[in-house]
């Protein structure tokens, strides 16, 4: 079951244009609910009635108190008013939310990621132990983020810009394709991203012969499965819910014409 727990921030700052990262303490609720990177938590951003959901950076289980780290973007009323939060306020936050990747300590994942879906993975490279690849992706050098973070945790790291203003001048899947070209001796592909993105990576992992996972984004109301809002059409004719079936489906189960 999900905590309702008012968190307290203890660190913010910001990290690009209109992006933020925040950390929040809360309780206890990572031990008492986390399964896997790629979860999310809900945040109530008054005067909006409906939460917020922000996926999950990265969290730890602490003594002194679970962290929990976000990375969210500026683009909303609600969204601008956490960007306008400060260090020691509380938010009212239910969480961890959803069904994350499933990785295995220390395997060797290919990571892709697309913009603000780039923050969610950082918990998977985490959990690789180095021996992941990161392919990320921004519209232009100015949006990038966390870069040194990946590098840090990664074996290599190769960055895309839409406008050829950073690395690889094209899009994610792109460079994906060419990366398993060379060498597809990866565990899984792990995507997170806006929905073109990843169906083009669906695409070039089942293409080589790879299990891939993609995280997937809709509009939420309750983020428990409730109110059946964030309903996506699956290959096999079925609906599920994004806040609940997912956010992380098996690429192959997803209807990418839906």
């Amino acid at each position: 079951m999900p905590v309702q727990q008012q968190c307290t921030i203890v660190n913010k700052m910001s990290i690009g244009t209109d992006t933020y990262w925040m950390v929040l303490e809360c309780g206890t609720m990572v031990g008492q609910t986390f399964r896997a990177p790629g979860q999310f938590i809900h945040i109530t951003c008054p005067p909006h009635f409906l939460r917020r959901p922000i996926s999950v950076c990265t969290c730890g289980s602490e003594k002194d108190g679970d962290l929990v780290e976000i990375v969210f973007q500026a683009r909303g009323e609600g969204t601008r008013w956490l960007a306008e939060r400060r260090e020691g306020e509380t938010l009212d936050v239910l969480g961890l939310l959803g069904n994350g990747f499933s990785v295995e300590k220390g395997g060797r994942y290919l990571l892709a990621g697309g913009g603000i879906g780039v923050p969610p993975l950082y918990g998977c490279a985490q959990y690789a132990e180095g021996k992941a690849t990161a392919v990320l992706g921004f519209r232009s050098e100015q949006q990038a983020i966390m870069p040194e973070l990946f590098s840090n945790a990664c074996e290599e790291v190769f960055l895309c810009t839409d406008d050829g203003s950073l690395g690889f001048h094209g899009y994610v899947h792109q460079k994906v394709a060419e990366i398993l070209d060379k060498d597809k001796d990866f565990t899984a592909v792990l995507a997170c991203g806006p929905k073109p993105m990843l169906r083009g990576v669906a695409e070039v992992a089942a293409r080589y012969g790879l299990p891939c996972q993609v995280s997937m984004e809709e509009r939420m109301a309750c983020g428990v499965g409730a109110c059946l809002g964030c309903a996506t059409p699956m290959a096999d004719g079925s609906m599920k819910h994004v806040c609940k079936d997912g956010p992380v489906f098996d690429a192959s189960e997803v209807d990418w014409n839906g």
